[in-house]
């Protein structure tokens, strides 16, 4: 009986992931079709002569190599400071009482009102006058402070009691310490869905490196795939390929963490 009753939403979820992974699909088998056979009609789901030219040529004319440490140098570094950052300054947020404190979270919760491009310029003669212009530190200095962030840290250590940490004091645990040792551990699925959500933002950032780099040794891998893109021509073979190969990381930090997101308990460990 339950079963049954289950069907129709069953049906429904696997019409709505049909219909999602239809365009996934065309996607990733279009990439291994033949640039002829992109466009020829009628239009068919599997290629008909399947090719690896689109990778090769992708691979062997650009330098994936190096765009793959950049990208993952802004990613890492800035996914680390991210975290750190916002852990601290959420913490400082929901345990220290201070009128000014009140006023700066929400200060800080008010620029998610708005766009990023309104503050691209402003941030970008920052970035220019510190002499960060066309570096990869530039990219990753303005991006380390995120409201998001702050804000999942801030309702999380709101939850854990005041006791633990009185608690802590006494035991003569100072506020370094008290912070390193007791409260950022709690906060460890905080922590790691945090981290997935800032690396994804990082990998796939486009308009801010955009505006930062100039030279080619220093693009990340999504300015590296606008430059695929020509003005009049564009090989749509080697550009489907290498959208492929820069999403290959994406994909398996999905595989290896879903987990966590999936199961993480943000009250484990606590009691009140």
């Amino acid at each position: 009986m339950t079963r049954l009753r289950a069907l129709p939403s069953t049906l429904v979820l696997w019409v709505v992931s049909t219909l999602y992974a239809i365009p996934i699909l065309w996607f990733v088998l279009s990439s291994f079709k033949p640039g002829s056979e992109l466009f020829s009609l009628p239009l068919s789901l599997f290629p008909k002569t399947w090719t690896l030219s689109g990778y090769e040529t992708a691979w062997n004319r650009f330098d994936f190599q190096q765009y793959f440490i950049n990208t993952a140098t802004v990613a890492i570094i800035t996914t680390i400071l991210t975290v750190v950052v916002s852990a601290m300054t959420g913490y400082a947020f929901a345990k220290y009482k201070a009128v000014w404190l009140k006023v700066f979270f929400v200060c800080i919760l008010a620029t998610t009102m708005l766009p990023t491009e309104v503050i691209m310029p402003s941030s970008f003669i920052v970035v220019r006058d510190l002499g960060l212009y066309d570096t990869l530190a530039g990219i990753i200095v303005p991006s380390i402070i995120t409201a998001t962030g702050i804000f999942m840290f801030r309702q999380y250590f709101t939850t854990v009691p005041d006791e633990l940490m009185e608690a802590a004091r006494i035991d003569g645990v100072g506020e370094f310490r008290l912070f390193w040792r007791i409260m950022l551990p709690l906060a460890r699925p905080i922590m790691i869905v945090l981290a997935i959500f800032s690396f994804q933002w990082r990998w796939n950032d486009y308009i801010w490196p955009l505006l930062i780099l100039r030279d080619p040794k220093n693009y990340t891998l999504q300015v590296a795939l606008r430059s695929i893109v020509g003005a009049d021509n564009i090989d749509w073979s080697v550009l489907l390929a290498a959208s492929i190969i820069s999403l290959i990381p994406m994909v398996l930090l999905f595989i290896v963490f879903q987990r966590y997101i999936v199961s993480a308990d943000i009250n484990s460990g606590l009691k009140d």
